[in-house]
């Protein structure tokens, strides 16, 4: 079982920063895939970022590559987004996801994480 914790949200101009935190309880956090989706409202959630088990990776959406980074501290049990050159199109429910035995070409799909987060608002103003 994996708990996941996320902080770090907030309101920020167009072109500002954020860092998300998600801090992981449970065993299998080191050999876990650990993603970032976010979720605007009318749409629905998609993928951002992620680190494939131990340390793979990491993936972005398209959009995003450049601007964010995603980091994993395995001996933390924390899975961070340092978001730069934030846009108004960022603006969603930002959520962390978790699971140890999706495969590499599911990444991207929410339905494969077996554990998420409550999720974090950010909103980017323009």
């Amino acid at each position: 079982q994996v708990q996941l914790v996320e902080s770090g949200g907030g309101l920020v101009e167009a072109g500002g920063s954020l860092r998300l935190s998600c801090a992981a309880s449970g065993q299998s956090f080191s050999r876990s895939t650990m993603a970032w989706f976010r979720q605007a409202p009318g749409k629905e959630r998609e993928f951002v970022a992620a680190i494939f088990r131990s340390n793979g990776g990491p993936y972005y959406k398209e959009s995003v590559k450049g601007r964010f980074t995603i980091s994993k501290d395995n001996a933390k049990n924390t899975v961070s987004l340092q978001m730069n050159s934030l846009k108004p199109d960022d603006t969603g429910v930002y959520y962390c996801a978790a699971d140890s035995r999706l495969i590499l070409s599911s990444i991207s799909d929410a339905r494969q994480y077996d554990y998420w987060g409550q999720g974090t608002q950010v909103t980017v103003s323009s």
